[in-house]
């Protein structure tokens, strides 16, 4: 099983007839690794804490609808986080409202035993590493089961979170955290925001100086580029569109293609990813790359089927 840890919110998206009314549509990092996972037939299990309000029960209804397993999700008062969507030529940017909404508010006493042989998934967004509740929880989690799983992170950095004058003082946050970590992915964006003009492979050289086997670093039409501790670097190009709708989930969705086909090839535990040859990890990215580029033929967060991949 694969569990995808964090955030499940709503996104805003403005009506593209006169951009004052609102299309709600479910989303968030995680939510959306989950909903990916689900649908390339990987075994998915989603960890995280929803509102009891119709925002948060069409969330729970998206999930389940999709074949991912509830079971360790759990549900409070609290209202659901919302990101109001901004979309330029496909790309999209996010205004978030997250003051005291459930998905914050998961604690120590709400997380369930693990099943054995679980790879467990950290994404960011609108939940960011400042000492929310979620974070410490999830953090010390994912701590306790270095050994025992596979453990994976994306940053996903959104700079109207954490604010400007912060980010240099959360790149290093940050940078400390992924010791926590075997396997990371990010995208060139991300790298851009935490460290202004630094060279992608000095970044993730720093990165796994820290701890983690592998990282990865998406880079839009670019394709992506896997690093490795003692390795050469690996690019694989971005997969062709047959059409060109939005970018709106196509990072979450690489990660889903990514951890799909890293379990697919038996991978449960970090020293099984460490043990991993370079056809096999640039197989994996590829594989990623197209899930990730069939997501940008649609409009919104709309991972593929295993099927839809040819």
């Amino acid at each position: 099983m694969i569990i995808s840890c964090g955030e499940a919110l709503i996104d805003l998206i403005p009506d593209k007839a006169d951009g004052n009314l609102f299309q709600a549509v479910p989303g968030g990092s995680p939510f959306n690794t989950a909903l990916a996972l689900a649908r390339l037939g990987a075994p998915t299990a989603f960890l995280g804490r929803l509102s009891r309000d119709a925002f948060g029960t069409q969330l729970a209804q998206v999930l389940e609808d999709n074949g991912v397993n509830l079971r360790l999700l759990v549900r409070g008062p609290e209202l659901t986080t919302l990101a109001f969507v901004k979309k330029v030529e496909g790309q999209a940017s996010y205004a978030f409202y997250t003051q005291g909404t459930a998905d914050r508010l998961l604690q120590p006493g709400d997380l369930p035993q693990i099943p054995d042989g679980a790879i467990l998934h950290w994404g960011l967004g609108a939940v960011v590493l400042d000492g929310a509740p979620v974070a410490s929880t999830l953090e010390a989690l994912f701590r306790q089961e270095k050994e025992r799983r596979l453990l994976s992170f994306d940053p996903n950095i959104r700079p109207p979170v954490i604010g400007a004058a912060h980010l240099p003082a959360y790149a290093k946050r940050l940078t400390e955290a992924l010791a926590t970590f075997h396997l990371i992915k990010a995208s060139d964006e991300d790298l851009a925001a935490l460290f202004p003009g630094g060279r992608m492979e000095d970044i993730a050289q720093r990165w796994l100086e820290r701890g983690p086997s592998i990282v990865v670093v998406t880079r839009g039409g670019e394709g992506a580029s896997v690093f490795r501790q003692g390795g050469a670097r690996l690019d694989v190009p971005a997969a062709k569109l047959a059409k060109f709708g939005d970018t709106v989930g196509a990072g979450d969705s690489f990660t889903a293609g990514l951890l799909t086909r890293l379990y697919e090839r038996g991978v449960r535990r970090g020293a099984e990813l460490t043990a991993l040859d370079d056809t096999t990890l640039k197989e994996c990215a590829t594989f990623a790359a197209r899930v990730a580029a069939k997501t940008c033929e649609h409009e919104g967060c709309n991972p593929p089927r295993r099927s839809e991949l040819g």
